[in-house]
Formats: structure tokens, C-alpha cells, sequence
């Protein structure tokens, strides 16, 4: 990158070159360190907005409180869950980013510019293909900007916050089916428990046996699993 600078009591002015990448065309160590670095300080936000991790940990916490147990499994072991199913579902859009991006600007093929714009289409692609259109054009309109023609022409700062949109809808609607059940206990233990005159004894204590031995002989966290990441095909 040229730069030119002028010296006091010089009348022609200096040119400085700054070279991002090496002599052999491939990305300095120097540069290459402050970006993984860089990508490090985002990588959650990006994981929250621009993945699947959202859908699936509220999902896995609407079930833990649908069992009526807030504190089992914990937070952590949710999110690990969450994080490990996330890669699993997104390793065909990462493959294709390293192999668009991370691969040939690596190697010097293309500039630093040109792997943010390539890198960033299988995941524009991911994210268009799960968002709804209505609420693409609910941020437009928040924006006061013309609803796109095109999936190209969608913005990626009206994209991700719709396709956050549509993640937990979606979310909320596996949950809504997932609660049903359960309250379906809830209430007939409540009702045989107020006709046995035994209305000081608290419903979950007894139903929370019953809704564990459902959850376990319907193998409820693989048919949980399996919805989830059905759901991205």
C-alpha cells in the first residue's frame, strides 16, 4: 500500500510502501495473528447472530423447564450441547468458507477483501435459506429501506437481525409442542391430588417422577436432537 509523505524542507514528497503481505505473496504472520485475534474478541457475537446456536439452546431450555427442573441439566452443560450441534450443523457452510476464503487467501491467491466477500456468501446463503420473508421485510420496513428483489440484494445488516427473528420463532414453536405433554401431567396430577383432598402437597413433586420416566422411555433428548437438526435440511 503507497503512501506519500512529505518531509519538511523537502519539495518532492517520499513514497512509503506498506506491504500487508509477505515476499512470497502470502499473508504476513503479523497480520495473520491480529486477525485471529480479532476473530477470537467477535467469535461470540457471531456464533449468537450468524448460526444455528440460538435456536437450539432455547430449545434445550424450554425442555429443561417444561420438565420443571430450572437447574438440571446446567447452563453449561446446555451450551456445550448447543455449541457441539452447532458445528455439527454448519461444518458444510465453515468447509465451504475455508475452501472459498480461508484456503486461497492463505496462500496468497487473493487479497484480504476478497476473502471477506467470498467468505461471507455461504453464509449469506445459509441465513437467507432459513429467515422468513416476512421478517426481511419487517426490518426493511424498521430501516425505511425498499424490500430486496433478490436474496442478493438483502443486506447483511437487515439479515441478521431477521434471521435472529425467525431463529426464535422457531424456537418457540418446538417448545410450544414440547411443553404440551408435560402440562398434560401437570394437570392431571394436580386434579387427582385436589380430589384426594391433598391440595397442601405440591403437583410437581409428584408429577416431576412421572414427566422424567416419560422424557426417558420416549427418548426425549434424541428425538429433540434429531428435530433440531432435521430442521436444517
Amino acid at each position: 500500500m503507497p503512501v506519500s509523505v512529505v518531509l519538511p524542507g523537502h519539495q518532492l514528497p517520499l513514497a512509503v510502501s506498506i506491504e500487508i503481505n509477505g515476499p512470497d505473496g502470502e499473508p504476513n504472520s503479523a497480520v495473520m495473528m491480529l486477525i485471529a485475534v480479532t476473530l477470537l474478541s467477535v467469535a461470540p457475537a457471531l456464533l449468537l447472530m450468524m448460526s444455528s446456536f440460538t435456536k437450539i439452546f432455547v430449545v434445550l431450555a424450554l425442555t429443561r423447564n417444561a420438565l420443571s427442573t430450572p437447574m438440571i441439566p446446567p447452563n453449561q452443560v446446555l451450551a456445550g450441547l448447543a455449541l457441539f450441534l452447532s458445528m455439527f450443523i454448519m461444518a458444510p457452510v465453515l468447509t465451504e468458507i475455508n475452501e472459498l476464503a480461508v484456503g486461497p487467501y492463505t496462500d496468497g491467491d487473493i487479497t484480504f477483501q476478497e476473502a471477506l466477500e467470498e467468505g461471507s456468501e455461504p453464509l449469506r446463503g445459509f441465513m437467507v435459506a432459513f429467515t422468513r420473508e416476512e421478517d426481511i421485510a419487517l426490518m426493511h420496513r424498521a430501516a425505511e429501506m425498499d424490500n430486496p428483489t433478490s436474496p442478493e440484494d438483502v443486506p447483511l445488516t437487515t439479515l441478521i437481525p431477521a434471521f435472529m427473528l425467525s431463529e426464535l420463532r422457531a424456537a418457540f414453536i418446538i417448545g410450544f409442542v414440547i411443553f404440551i405433554p408435560f402440562l398434560i401431567i401437570d394437570l392431571v396430577v394436580a386434579s387427582a391430588l385436589m380430589s384426594m383432598g391433598m391440595m397442601m402437597l405440591p403437583p410437581v413433586m409428584i408429577s416431576l417422577p412421572f414427566k422424567i420416566l416419560l422424557f426417558v422411555l420416549v427418548d426425549g433428548w434424541g428425538l429433540i436432537v434429531t428435530a433440531l437438526v432435521g430442521s436444517y435440511n
